[in-house]
């Protein structure tokens, strides 16, 4: 018997579950993720918080047993590989730790790529949207080299994720570079010089409208769950929103609803990869400020991760990438990693769904 992926099922992972002296300064000592997930309460009749983990319970990642739990899990649903949010501020690394342990000690093996979270870190989902923690700038060429040579080695790592060769590499927010496509251009000679083949530059694209090759990316991925770029929270005027929202705080839609819409028609004349979203709840970070995607359920993930993979099912097997948004994303209730209300059913989800056995 072998076992076979449809499509590449690659999950957004958020490395901040562990303390940095920069968190313990701005929130408080000791603050992680799990500070807001554990404080979440219901908001509304039928509301489902506070969101608790089950097997790998209130876990640190500066541990390789979490890190290789995580890893083992992944691997037996299908699950290709880790995208790692990468934060980088002129020359200033956060949240480093954990991916610095996956790639100095060579475990787990599970597959990577990094994201560059390039956006800045202010309070404003705390209620103090005026104060900046620390500032995304983009001072320049020295600055890029100085950026491409901090990850330089992760690229050659015979687990990074590549398309026809070149290492993967998601940037957040492109449209807020405010020269993409020489940026690009940079990486891509300091890439060559280095002996790699060339660098695969994935846009987190806001609206179907950006144009990845105009700025010099290879692809694009749909920012999901939209909250601003298709409008489903905070409709144009005039739309129809009938059985969306309740307008109410937090802003609530049946996920049923969701599924219907969240995969745009994908364009055909450039890359283009579908992003699926298990679930959304992030009112245990800002509280009525939020937004809920209400009774989502392994069941209806299972639907939406189905039409995603029809998607891509007749590419290039380099090219049926699919975004999983996220891995572990508790605090925006955004997550596939076990709970004690559903357990491993999402994932095992993405194990029918993704997997082929003969």
């Amino acid at each position: 018997m072998k076992t076979y992926r449809k499509a590449r099922l690659i999950a957004f992972y958020l490395p901040q579950f562990h303390a940095i002296p920069e968190n313990d300064a701005w929130w408080g000592k000791g603050f992680t993720e799990w500070t807001n997930v554990a404080k979440a309460r219901p908001l509304y009749p039928g509301h489902d918080q506070p969101r608790v983990p089950e097997e790998l319970g209130f876990y640190d990642l500066r541990l390789p047993e979490t890190r290789a739990a995580q890893a083992r899990l992944a691997q037996e649903h299908g699950i290709e590989g880790f995208c790692y949010w990468h934060y980088w501020f002129s020359g200033k690394r956060l949240l480093e730790k954990p991916f610095t342990e996956v790639l100095k000690s060579g475990e787990p093996s599970l597959p990577f790529c990094l994201g560059w979270a390039n956006d800045t870190w202010s309070g404003i989902w705390h209620g103090c949207p005026d104060r900046i923690l620390i500032e995304q700038t983009y001072p320049g060429r020295k600055d890029e080299e100085a950026h491409f040579r901090a990850i330089a080695e992760a690229f050659f790592d015979k687990r990074y994720i590549t398309v026809y060769n070149k290492p993967v590499f998601l940037v957040y927010k492109p449209y807020q570079l405010p020269e993409p496509k020489r940026f690009i251009e940079h990486w891509q000679e300091l890439a060559i010089k280095a002996g790699l083949p060339g660098i695969y530059f994935i846009g987190n694209a806001n609206t179907m409208d950006w144009k990845p090759e105009e700025n010099g990316f290879d692809a694009m991925v749909p920012h999901q769950p939209g909250l601003s770029t298709w409008h489903i929270f905070n409709p144009p005027p005039n739309a129809d929103t009938r059985n969306l929202v309740t307008h109410r705080k937090p802003d609530v839609m049946p996920y049923e609803v969701y599924i219907k819409r969240a995969l745009p028609p994908l364009r055909g004349d450039v890359d283009a990869f579908p992003c699926v979203v298990p679930n959304w709840d992030n009112t245990a970070r800002c509280g009525a400020q939020g937004y809920v995607l209400h009774d989502s359920t392994p069941a209806l993930f299972r639907i939406h991760l189905r039409e995603a993979i029809g998607q891509v099912i007749h590419r290039h097997p380099d090219k049926r990438i699919i975004f999983l948004k996220s891995w572990n994303e508790w605090a925006e209730g955004n997550y596939v990693e076990p709970d004690r209300k559903h357990g491993r059913r999402y994932l095992e989800a993405c194990r029918d769904e993704i997997t082929v056995t003969h």
